[in-house]
C-alpha cells in the first residue's frame, strides 16, 4: 500500500505516544518530535507506512533509552486476552462452523492495535459484535478452499493479545501452522517472548521474521523468514501492517483485519469498522 498523506499525523502520533511510553522527558519529547519532521520530510516518495513507522521509531530509540517501550501494554494485553481463552474455546466448540467463528474471534483480536490509536475498545465486546457482523471483504470461501490444498500455513501475527485469539484459529485450522512474530520491540506487536505468553508454541512452531518493521517488508526479514515464506502454500496476515505490505503479494495470502482507519478503508475499499477476509493481488 502506497503512504498517503493523510498517515503522516498518525506517524508524529505514535512517535509522541512511543515517547511518552518510554518515559522521555518533555525536552526529549520535542526532540523526537523535531526529528520525526525532518524524516517525514526527507521521504523518498516510495516508502510504505511500515517503512515508515520503522524510521520514526528509530527516532525514539534514538533519543529515548527504552527497548520495548510497549512492554507494559503489551503484558497487560496478553493477560487480558488469556483470561478469555476459555470463553473464546467455547465460543469455537460450541459453534455449527467451527472454522467461521474462529477466523471471527481472530479479527476480532485485531482491535489490540495501538498504532491506530492509543487504547483500544474493549475486547469481549468486539469479539461480541464481530461474531454477527457482516464482511466488508469476503474471500473466506477461497481461503477454506486454499486450506483444502495447502499442507501447512504461515500465519504472520500482529499484535500481542492479538495473539490469543490468533491461537483460537490455530488451534481450529486443519493443517500444521509455522506462526511469525517480530525479531524485535515496535508498537505492541508480538515478540516471541509474547507469543509464548499466549501459548502460541502449543499449537504452532514459533519463529520471528528477523525485523522489527511494523509489517512484513520482505527484503527486510532474515533468510530463514523468507525460506518459510517462499514455501508456503499459504499465508494468512493479521492486521493493518501486514496488509500495508502484503496486500499486493500474490494469491497465496490472506490479509485478515479490522479497518481501524479511514486511509487503510480508503485503499482497501471499506468503511472504518468494517471486518475483512481478502486474498492479495498479483
Amino acid at each position: 500500500m502506497r503512504t498517503y498523506l493523510d498517515c503522516y499525523p498518525c506517524f508524529l502520533r505514535q512517535a509522541l505516544d512511543a515517547a511518552r511510553r518510554a518515559g522521555a522527558s518533555e525536552e526529549q519529547q520535542r526532540s523526537v518530535i523535531r526529528e520525526t519532521l525532518t524524516a517525514l520530510e526527507n521521504l523518498r516518495g516510495d516508502e510504505t507506512p511500515p517503512e515508515i513507522a520503522h524510521r520514526v521509531h528509530g527516532v525514539v530509540r534514538g533519543n529515548v533509552a527504552a527497548d520495548d517501550p510497549y512492554k507494559e501494554a503489551k503484558t497487560e494485553g496478553t493477560r487480558r486476552a488469556r483470561a478469555l481463552y476459555p470463553r473464546l474455546k467455547a465460543l469455537v466448540e460450541e459453534s455449527d462452523d467451527p472454522l467461521d467463528t474462529a477466523i471471527r474471534v481472530s479479527i476480532a483480536g485485531n482491535i489490540m492495535d495501538l498504532g491506530v490509536a492509543d487504547r483500544h475498545d474493549d475486547l469481549w465486546d468486539v469479539v461480541e459484535r464481530v461474531l454477527d457482523q457482516e464482511f466488508a471483504i469476503d474471500d473466506r470461501a477461497v481461503l477454506r478452499s486454499a486450506l483444502e490444498d495447502a499442507d501447512h500455513v504461515l500465519f504472520i501475527g500482529d499484535n500481542a493479545g492479538e495473539t490469543v485469539c490468533d491461537r483460537v484459529l490455530v488451534e481450529t485450522l486443519p493443517v500444521p501452522v509455522t506462526y511469525a512474530v517480530k525479531g524485535g520491540p515496535v508498537l505492541n506487536d508480538a515478540t516471541m517472548e509474547d507469543a509464548v505468553a499466549a501459548g502460541l508454541d502449543r499449537c504452532a512452531t514459533l519463529i520471528t521474521s528477523g525485523s522489527d518493521v511494523p509489517g512484513t517488508i520482505l527484503a527486510m526479514c532474515s533468510t530463514e523468514f523468507r525460506r518459510h515464506y517462499e514455501a508456503a502454500p499459504l499465508i494468512i496476515c493479521k492486521g493493518h501492517g501486514n496488509y500495508e505490505s502484503l496486500s499486493q503479494e500474490g494469491p497465496r495470502v490472506f490479509c485478515l483485519l479490522q479497518v481501524k482507519c479511514p486511509i487503510i478503508g480508503r485503499d482497501i475499499g471499506a468503511s472504518t469498522g468494517s471486518i475483512v477476509v481478502r486474498q492479495g493481488a498479483s
